[in-house]
């Protein structure tokens, strides 16, 4: 009869290794899916195999590589997120990204040789939620069919060279958060269409454009938490965004030419933040403004006149504040006479 004593330092190396072996294969599961896989390769190629993206080995499962993420079993790790930040990446954005369709999550940032247009096959991606495309070189238009991307939430095109118009279409996405287009070359009127967006209201970044005309007097209609039109060609009565009964948090108008009664505005209870500095604003300070919670404040370069009131935060900032007005006068200016 065989010891049994003596088969048990066989038995526990040999149990160790299989454990190890089924351990270590279960672990070299690929979760990608292939058609994915494929897919991400094809785009790596289009972007001429930067080393940004030396990760992407075909050998290795793609659901662990650098710039992306894949989703759960739910949806069967399909990839999810794509984000392609701060390398030395030159060309265009490859067509293929349109061939993700469980993305939700594409950016591309801070690639100042990326260039081209803003890729069409974007269109394709329903289940896209946050399109981040900013601090690059492309150009062209905000394309239309953007508004075709129903689940989309966040847009940020920002710190590009696109042009043309702000297509009316974006009004149509019913989930959309925010709009940033900010630091850009456009165009042309603020939509009338964005006074009425078929959801949540959105904040609204458009600064640093060149767009002009009148705000539309639909925009009037909406509650805003945050307004950007800063240095624009702006011009008219912008004192709609305003309101007593609106719960808006910052609105930036600065450097337009913006002209109207500032002493006849309303203003919201919880507005933090007003800058109208350079514009046409006329009028006085009304006293209202000493119950807002402002945390930053600047009417300069307009042609307001008469007493600041003081009380709340008014006095909390400094003579830049309030400086180059017709005749604006108090602390922290000189006192009236």
């Amino acid at each position: 009869m065989p010891n049994m004593m003596n088969t048990k330092p066989v038995l526990l190396p040999l149990f160790l290794f299989l454990f190890l072996f089924l351990f270590a294969a279960s672990q070299s599961k690929d979760l990608c899916n292939k058609d994915d896989k494929n897919v991400l390769l094809r785009i790596k190629k289009s972007l001429n195999n930067p080393y940004h993206l030396a990760s992407w080995d075909p050998q290795t499962d793609c659901c662990s590589w650098y710039c992306l993420e894949c989703g759960g079993a739910d949806v069967n790790h399909r990839v999810t997120e794509l984000t392609i930040f701060s390398g030395q990446i030159s060309g265009q954005i490859p067509p293929e990204v349109g061939d993700l369709p469980f993305l939700q999550n594409l950016v591309f940032r801070k690639l100042t040789n990326l260039t081209g247009t803003i890729q069409p096959a974007i269109a394709k991606l329903q289940n896209l939620r946050s399109l981040r495309l900013s601090w690059t070189n492309l150009s062209g238009p905000v394309p239309d069919f953007l508004g075709r991307l129903k689940n989309l939430e966040f847009l940020d095109l920002s710190f590009n060279d696109l042009t043309g118009s702000i297509p009316s279409s974006l009004s149509l996405l019913p989930n959309l958060m925010s709009i940033d287009l900010s630091r850009n070359k456009l165009t042309g009127p603020i939509p009338d269409s964005f006074g009425s967006f078929h959801g949540k209201v959105p904040d609204l970044y458009l600064s640093h454009n060149q767009l002009s005309g009148p705000v539309p007097k639909s925009l009037g209609n909406l509650d805003f938490n945050r307004i950007d039109f800063s240095r624009n060609k702006l011009e008219g009565d912008a004192s709609l965004l305003f309101g007593s009964q609106k719960t808006t948090w910052y609105i930036d108008l600065s450097r337009n030419m913006f002209q109207f009664d500032l002493s006849k505005v309303t203003f919201p209870k919880t507005l933090g933040v007003l800058d109208l500095n350079h514009n046409k604003i006329f009028g006085s300070i009304p006293v209202q403004l000493t119950e807002a919670p402002l945390q930053f404040f600047n009417v300069s370069y307009n042609m307001l006149c008469g007493n600041i009131p003081a009380g709340g935060a008014l006095q909390k900032f400094d003579y830049s504040a309030y400086f180059h007005n017709k005749c604006l006068c108090g602390a922290p200016l000189a006192s009236c006479k």
